[in-house]
């Protein structure tokens, strides 16, 4: 088995943007190019370039989300791949990253997942300058249009073009520098060389790349989508010949004392109290979904379906087991078999084990098989309060 060698550099990947300017609807992050995400894209030129630790910066909610698209494009180094949270502001969410940085990383880039189409070329002219001795590095391109200072529609004068240039990402830096830059700053900067050279270090450029546009109105996603060269499928980029079969553990819990008719184990029992909860409340599924995440290490329930999801809101066993599936498959993995338990005075699951094995089972493209029990009469379940239930799942690489 190869060992991934601990890395000097490290990667701030800023995705934690709303998108506001796109219209997409969504975090700009996770807006499509084609197949695949905006940061699934910015995060190949990443991993194509030197070694490095990557810290992605998400939005809050859309950690899992993040988590599944690095360790896609990870492939074999996915240990090297953490996310967090991003802040209010871009320099908050860098900051964030910057706290995740492993002790012995020396180099850190900070580069925008919105300039996706970055080539690892660009990364590794960016680590050998700041390696060769340079605290901090910039790559640009040369102004080539005409530049006027204008006020109103007036113009009061033309622009030597021949001292402006067009920053990008990444930015490179010695880590100690930048984050002393960071604790010192007191106002707001548009990039981190800005916030550098303002503590009064010098910044030095290296050659950027016209690829490495930035996707911040619909014309340059359009522009994006006819650049962007396609994703190799996702068997193809993962499958570190290392994986091998994963074990994971779920349990849920739900009390009754919700809206209309109980859902559980994929099924609707019609006259029985419903369970409380954001979705449908069936603890079975969600046992069964927690134990397949954990088992693959793509988080948990809540990671991905969690409270700031609506579209979950109401959705039954099979929206949860068909989306788990999908992230499974994204991942590298594929769910094995599943083996769950319910604990429950009510409904009396025995006369419709053999629908519920099959519904779940339909749902995940997997064997699910469901056993009930009761506590006799101790605790929650047995005061007839809710239902918990515990899964224990098996998944294998693709």
């Amino acid at each position: 088995m190869s060992v991934v060698p601990v890395p000097r550099v490290a990667v701030v990947v800023v995705a934690a943007g709303s998108g506001t300017r796109l219209g997409a609807g969504e975090p700009k992050a996770f807006v499509g190019i084609d197949a695949h995400s905006i940061l699934r894209h910015a995060l190949r030129g990443v991993f194509a370039g030197p070694l490095a630790q990557v810290v992605v910066v998400a939005p809050a909610g859309r950690e899992g989300d993040a988590l599944t698209d690095a360790r896609e494009a990870a492939g074999a180094r996915r240990d090297l791949v953490a996310v967090v949270a991003g802040g209010a502001s871009r320099q908050e969410s860098v900051a964030a990253g910057l706290v995740a940085v492993w002790p012995d990383v020396e180099i850190v880039l900070v580069h925008d997942a919105a300039r996706a189409l970055t080539p690892p070329e660009v990364f590794d002219r960016v680590v050998a300058a700041v390696a060769s001795g340079q605290d901090a590095v910039l790559p640009v391109l040369p102004m080539v249009d005409t530049v006027k200072r204008v006020r109103g529609r007036s113009v009061l004068a033309a622009v030597d073009r021949d001292e402006l240039a067009v920053a990008q990402t990444p930015q490179g830096f010695r880590r100690d520098i930048l984050e002393s830059a960071y604790r010192t700053a007191r106002t707001a900067f548009t990039d981190d060389a800005a916030l550098v050279q303002a503590a009064g270090h010098e910044v030095f450029t290296v050659p950027g790349d016209a690829l490495s546009f930035k996707i911040t109105a619909p014309a340059d996603l359009d522009r994006a989508r006819t650049a962007a060269l396609p994703i190799p499928g996702v068997r193809a980029s993962l499958a570190p010949v290392t994986l091998s079969a994963r074990v994971g553990v779920g349990t849920d819990v739900h009390a009754f004392g919700g809206d209309g008719v109980l859902w559980l184990a994929g099924l609707e029992w019609p006259g029985e109290q419903a369970l409380s909860g954001h979705s449908d409340g069936d603890a079975v599924a969600h046992a069964i979904v927690d134990a397949l995440l954990t088992a693959a290490g793509l988080g948990d329930i809540g990671t991905h379906f969690g409270l700031d999801r609506p579209e979950f809101a109401g959705a039954h066993a099979d929206v949860f087991l068909r989306r788990t599936a999908e992230l499974l498959g994204e991942a590298g993995w594929r769910a094995g078999n599943v083996s769950a338990q319910v604990q429950a005075n009510r409904p009396r699951f025995a006369a419709r084990r053999g629908e519920a094995e099959a519904a779940l089972s339909a749902a995940l493209g997997a064997p699910v098989s469901v056993s009930a029990t009761t506590t006799d009469g101790l605790g929650f379940t047995g005061a007839g309060q809710g239902v918990a239930a515990y899964a224990v799942a098996l998944v294998v690489p693709q």
